[in-house]
């Protein structure tokens, strides 16, 4: 296992990150505390869940649950020093959180002060604004996505509530770094300039999509990600379970998330299938297990500082995680490379 600075801070994070967002629904207590325990062992030291986990379903009778089973495996394990913790606070949208107000002062200090409770620590290493309040182009709304009714003084004002808070937190020992997540490149350079501006804490990474099927962060992200030091963390790599070859020709595995959620978030949808054949194609042609061989795609990527995996059952895991031993080979990334040109976006 390879380990990354976040950001310009001197955190250092595993460069695969154990996701959490199905315990609680998909996975049982048990299991979350096995795959922390299997985790661990193999050399992750970062953990990313969240205030609203888990989903597939989102509900709000399970709302805090995945926080739970990380405060009752600190716990258990003693080991809460040897982690680096990231969570979210909501944005906008959420009724059953706090009234659906979104991230702001009030509503930070509430959101961690539970998020604290569930997960039985007295701070977060990463805390990070799960999307914005504003209108973005994330979770499938790039196809309809218009700024142009935005409100540009609000939404500045908003920023600068944000880190104003955080930045007092930090003093307070509560967080040790700050983060993004579902943010644009407007979004993270305008956080960037306020924090140079006020001298508040600085962005230290943006925890957006990124797959095979889905690589925005390819062109200005990718930019602003050199030039200030603000790494990405991909959440989806497998984009939902598709990329494992599992949905094809319109499967649905029990237990899987296409049988919970049926488009998986918008992923799932007739304009994929050719692309993801093309990348099985390859997989098998060079004698690699697809998801690893999405993994290490990922990992690859100069601007990536840990690849979030998730996984439902202890094989997954174990495959996810092997993705860390695979180095993919010139030949098969400029294969890759045609694939995307033939298929630049899916999703």
């Amino acid at each position: 296992m390879k380990y990354k600075s976040l950001g310009r801070t001197d955190i250092s994070v595993s460069e695969i990150c154990l996701g959490t967002m199905t315990w609680g629904s998909q996975n049982s207590e048990t299991d979350a505390h096995a795959q922390m325990d299997y985790a661990v062992e193999k050399g992750v030291n970062f953990f990313d869940t969240a205030e609203l986990y888990p989903t597939t379903p989102v509900s709000p009778e399970t709302q805090g649950w995945t926080e739970d089973y990380i405060g009752s495996w600190f716990e258990k394990s003693g080991k809460r020093s040897e982690i680096v913790l990231a969570t979210k606070v909501a944005g906008r949208g959420r009724d059953y959180l706090r009234g659906g107000e979104g991230a702001d002062a009030r509503n930070i200090r509430l959101a961690l002060e539970a998020s604290l409770k569930r997960l039985k620590t007295d701070y977060v290493d990463l805390y990070q604004v799960h999307w914005p309040n504003r209108g973005h182009f994330h979770f499938r709304q790039n196809w309809s996505y218009n700024p142009f009714n935005q409100d540009r003084d609000k939404a500045v004002a908003n920023m600068l509530d944000i880190l104003e808070t955080l930045g007092a937190l930090v003093k307070e020992g509560k967080i040790r770094a700050i983060g993004l997540s579902n943010e644009t490149t407007w979004g993270i350079q305008k956080y960037l300039t306020l924090s140079e501006q006020k001298n508040l804490p600085r962005v230290a990474s943006v925890q957006n999509e990124y797959n095979l099927l889905y690589r925005h962060f390819d062109l200005d992200l990718a930019e602003l990600s050199h030039y200030e030091d603000v790494g990405l963390l991909a959440y989806s790599p497998l984009a939902g379970g598709i990329l494992t070859g599992k949905y094809v020709g319109g499967l649905r595995p029990k237990g899987s998330r296409a049988s919970i959620n049926p488009d998986i978030g918008g992923r799932l949808q007739p304009l994929q299938e050719p692309a993801t054949k093309a990348y099985l194609t390859l997989a098998t042609r060079y004698g690699l297990d697809p998801a690893a061989m999405a993994l290490a795609f990922c990992l690859s990527r100069p601007f990536m500082t840990s690849v979030i995996i998730g996984a439902t059952s202890m094989e997954q895991l174990k495959t996810d995680l092997g993705a860390a031993e695979l180095t993919l080979s010139d030949e098969v990334l400029a294969e890759i490379a045609k694939v995307h040109r033939q298929y630049p976006l899916t999703l």
